[in-house]
């Protein structure tokens, strides 16, 4: 029986007329409807026919999660006083519960995705939901932009709503060609919110980790919440791991502790979305922001954390990220609290900081590992993603690495269309790597130990099952927890998506290069696979960028250049080779930390990473010299190397520039003469420019290399030939000779000059004894210089001159002699004369004979 009084309660009744019109009129539309007013069970079951009359409908709820989907389903079912299968049903991926009489089922948008490639005009269906679509999950991005042409090229008839509570409303209804947006009023219970900032400052998150004392902050604003409040407890945590943490945390309080999140048991899922006699404290994830209604739930504990994927694109690692949570997932948190009765949020941060957080969370689209989403484009007919009504174009960078990683499976050709191997690829609901794995395995393993192994890498095991892949096959298959269970689920599926042959062949292939898709190769071995090889097998098919060689115990290189360690204890650490399926790299890290991997030999690693094969000459600069070998590599993995004895000449003088570059001119043979016509050179250049070359600057000098290193650079074939080129003799190269300044040097920057005792003094023209002036600098002793009234001259620029004491140290600096004797001389005179009794110090040094030597020998002269 229809419980029509809990139908017509349910509070988006009231926006359900101006829905039902505007999709009659323009067949889109946006819902904006706030937590618990009915939007996910009331409006499926009245567009399709099921409540309140009209014409029946066949209608596909699209949600983000499972545990979303399967709890709408019952809802709806419960409503209408029927079972889950009968008018109403649910597909998840591995479960379908419907019936011949299903008019409204719930899908996961990543059933939804794989039922549009299948089928690209959705025979059947009249009207298609996208529920909580402001999480702006790929697949539900993916799958609006793939239903929004299909209404444009096949079925305009087609209707299809975007569903939220928070969301881009204006971005949405720009999307969907201009749709109506409605929005139903917000009658949710007021929700207090109380501000907890722990009372000492935490760390941070970053990458995975969460500081403890965040977390123990956690656990006692629950207590608090307990204390505190009456009703059950909510509280948002990141991820599993914190959850288990926190649950540890709370031992001993007066109330049941329940664990939610994808990968719990169905039975504890059920538990926390029924009515309970008794106290709870739920602690989930995101699961719980939209979709769901948890009895009971009067508070919200908000840890203000969440989980975003994250992918370093150059080295092939991703990995979960813990970040800040939006405003808007804070406001779907906390409506959690006021879906039955007034409730409270405690907000696990300073009310300060509040303002600072993202509006909304990050597209997946903009941060993901995008390889599912281009191989789904490509499916489609569109590669590049270009004709796709998208709300976030997705990034260049992210396409252009998710295209490689296609290629390199098979799964695209190099002009990026999709092959039939690609095609299959899809169908399995796996990434490329995954479905890669997974063909390819089983022409080497046969498809169940294939699929049981895929199954495994798929879902990341607990981390006590240890880090070594092999292991944590045997275990999951002794394994009676959840974890196990969901394993052999999946495990079967992906064996039905492969059927099982006649049994792997006596002589196991592997996979040929990539590609060409082929699952044919070279055998390694005779007979079947170990299970330790075949785990190793299935991780380097995987992932061949992370195949990796051992550096020292525990210590790693993959092909894909990034170094990876594994934890002390490790059976691991003594492996010579190893195929990485699971590993993360902190932010300062310089080193992954593997969670996951397989022991493998080089063979193994050759055939599956053979698309990264490479040998051939190398000629560089390393380590202080250059080398020039025969190398051969698998990435950036050095498997065989051997001297070169006759490098090709270009590379050698290549490398012997690059050694330059790195270590400068330093490495040529600089005499005195030589810095000193550098110095020179730099001075006319600065002062009278023309042809006079810049050869103050290493990178100036080496652009030029031809000009002025030529022939003795492409002689040179090692460090200490460098070393044996006279830079100096070489300089003169550069001179203008064409236009015959170059004779003029001598001239323009002597190196020399000649003062009134009759001395020639060598000049200075380094820039930085020029005070920043660029003036030569001579440096002479100042009784030298008596009788000068006029300061010398080079290239029409003043000297500065430093004067010294007869001991050789400075007394004074000057670049006007005349003032300097009328004014500056007197202090010098009256502070060295006691000092250096025996030496001239006339009053009128403008006038007095200059001279090197001393009173008594300027007597005996006389």
């Amino acid at each position: 029986m229809i419980r029509t009084a809990d139908l017509d309660a349910l509070p988006v009744r009231e926006a359900v007329p101006a829905l039902v019109s505007a999709l009659d009129a323009r067949g889109t539309a946006v819902l904006c409807a706030p937590p618990g007013t009915g939007k996910t069970t009331l409006v499926p079951l009245v567009l399709a026919g099921l409540a309140g009359g009209g014409p029946r409908r066949r209608v596909v709820v699209a949600e983000p999660r499972r545990i979303a989907a399967r709890a709408a389903a019952r809802r709806m079912a419960w409503l209408l006083g029927e079972a889950v299968g009968g008018s109403v049903g649910f597909t998840v991926r591995g479960e379908r519960v419907t019936g011949p009489g299903t008019v409204v089922e719930v899908v996961t948008t990543g059933v939804l995705l794989q039922r549009l490639q299948r089928d690209q005009e959705l025979s059947g269906v009249d009207v298609v939901i996208l529920d909580e679509c402001h999480e702006r999950h790929l697949d539900a991005d993916t799958v609006a932009a793939f239903l929004l042409d299909v209404r444009e090229t096949l079925r305009p008839e087609l209707r299809l709503v975007a569903a939220s509570a928070t969301t881009d409303a204006a971005g949405w209804a720009r999307v969907l060609g201009g749709a109506p947006v409605v929005e139903a009023a917000r009658v949710s219970y007021p929700v207090e919110t109380v501000w907890a900032p722990p009372p000492r400052p935490v760390r941070p998150p970053h990458g995975m980790r969460v500081d403890p004392a965040q977390l123990a902050h956690v656990a006692s604003v629950v207590r608090r919440a307990l204390a505190e409040r009456s009703g059950d407890v909510l509280c948002f945590l990141p991820g599993v791991g914190e959850i288990a943490r926190v649950a540890g945390q709370l031992g001993g309080v007066d109330a049941e502790v329940l664990q939610i999140h994808g990968r719990a048991p169905a039975a504890v899922q059920d538990a926390a979305l029924s009515v309970a006699q008794h106290r709870r404290v739920i602690l989930s994830t995101a699961v719980a922001e939209s979709s769901l209604t948890v009895p009971g739930v009067r508070v919200v504990v908000d840890s203000g954390l969440a989980r975003e994927p994250r992918v370093d694109h150059a080295r092939g690692l991703g990995a979960l990220a813990t970040v800040r949570a939006s405003r808007a997932a804070g406001r779907q948190r906390a409506g959690r609290a006021g879906r039955e009765a007034p409730g409270a949020v405690y907000r696990c941060w300073a009310e300060a900081e509040d303002a600072r957080l993202p509006a909304f969370p990050s597209p997946e689209i903009r941060i993901a590992d995008l390889a599912q989403f281009a191989l789904q484009a490509a499916c489609w007919g569109d590669p590049d993603a270009t004709g796709l009504a998208l709300l976030d174009p997705p990034p260049a960078g992210a396409m252009a690495a998710a295209r490689e990683v296609l290629v390199a499976v098979g799964a695209v050709s190099p002009a990026h269309r999709v092959t039939p191997r690609g095609q299959r690829m899809a169908r399995l609901g796996l990434h490329p790597r995954l479905a890669r794995a997974l063909l390819d395995g089983s022409a080497a393993l046969g498809a169940r130990r294939a699929a049981e192994l895929v199954a495994l890498l798929s879902e990341e095991p607990p981390r006590e099952y240890g880090d070594d892949l092999a292991a944590v096959w045997r275990r999951a298959r002794a394994g009676g927890d959840a974890y196990a269970a969901r394993w052999r689920t999946e495990a079967e599926r992906l064996r039905r998506a492969v059927p099982e042959s006649a049994g792997p062949p006596a002589t196991p292939p592997l996979p040929a290069a990539p590609l060409s898709g082929s699952a044919a190769g070279d055998p390694l071995r005779e007979g079947p696979l170990s299970d330790d090889a075949a785990a190793g097998l299935v991780a380097a098919l995987a992932f061949p960028e992370r195949v990796a060689r051992a550096r020292s115990e525990g210590a790693f290189l993959m092909a894909g250049g990034t170094a990876a360690e594994v934890g002390d204890g490790s059976p691991l650490r003594s492996a010579g080779w190893v195929a990485v399926a699971v590993a993360d790299r902190g932010p300062h890290s310089a080193s992954a930390r593997v969670r996951l991997a397989a022991v493998i030999d080089e063979d193994t690693a050759r055939a599956a990473a053979r698309h990264l094969l490479a040998s051939g000459e190398e000629v560089r600069w390393e380590d202080g010299d250059l080398v020039a070998r025969t190398a051969e590599r698998l990435g950036a993995i050095e498997l065989a190397v051997r001297p070169l004895k006759n490098p090709d000449p270009g590379l050698v003088r290549a490398a012997l520039l690059d050694g330059l570059r790195s270590e400068g001119l330093g490495l040529l043979r600089w005499s005195a003469d030589a810095h000193a016509l550098r110095a020179r050179l730099g001075f006319l250049h600065r002062t009278l420019g023309g042809g006079w070359p810049d050869v103050q600057d290493d990178d100036a000098l080496l652009e030029r290399a031809d000009d002025w290193l030529e022939p003795e650079l492409s002689r040179a074939r090692r460090r200490a030939d460098l070393g044996r080129i006279d830079a100096g003799q070489a300089l003169n190269r550069l001179l203008p000779w064409a236009t015959g300044e170059a004779a003029r040097l001598d001239e323009l920057a002597p190196e020399r000059i000649e003062v009134p005792s009759g001395s020639r003094i060598r000049l200075d023209y380094s820039a930085e004894h020029g005070q920043g002036h660029g003036q030569p600098v001579l440096a002479v002793k100042l009784q030298e210089m008596f009788g000068l009234a006029e300061t010398p001259k080079v290239a029409g620029v003043p000297v500065l001159v430093h004067l010294l004491s007869p001991a050789g140290r400075p007394a004074a600096v000057t670049a006007d002699l005349a003032s300097f004797w009328q004014g500056g001389y007197r202090a010098v005179r009256a502070e060295l004369r006691g000092r250096y009794p025996k030496h001239p110090w006339p009053e009128d040094p403008a006038t007095a004979e200059p001279t090197r030597h001393t009173n008594a020998r300027l007597r005996r002269q006389q």
